[in-house]
């Protein structure tokens, strides 16, 4: 996964801004999405947070800042905002932290 920090990716999105968790009913606070063509260790597309935009999404193209490692879990995820923008490590916590609570999980940044 380290080989995408970074690099500029295109994200899906399927859970954009204000949607509501299709299992659990929580709210995404933030657009939610997967890289079509990737693999992630659950065998589906690699997932990714989009951070630095306010609006619902279904399409992103921006820079990976930031990966979410899963200690507990083989599913890391992408943290994607746009180009040149910057996040502290506790801001980018703070920001995932809806669904990483459930999650022992660590920021891997440049």
């Amino acid at each position: 996964m380290e080989k995408f920090l970074g690099k500029e990716v295109e994200v899906i999105i399927d859970r954009p801004k204000g949607s509501a968790h299709p299992r659990y009913g929580w709210i995404y606070p933030i657009n939610y999405g997967y890289l079509p063509r990737t693999k992630a260790g659950d065998g589906e597309p690699i997932d990714a947070y989009i951070v630095g935009i306010e609006d619902p999404l279904k399409r992103f193209v921006g820079q990976v800042i930031a990966i979410v490692k899963r200690v507990d879990d083989n599913e890391d995820k992408l943290i994607v905002a746009p180009k040149n923008f910057h996040f502290s490590k506790k801001e980018l916590e703070a920001l995932v932290y809806f669904q990483e609570r459930f999650f022992n999980s660590y920021l891997v940044m440049e």
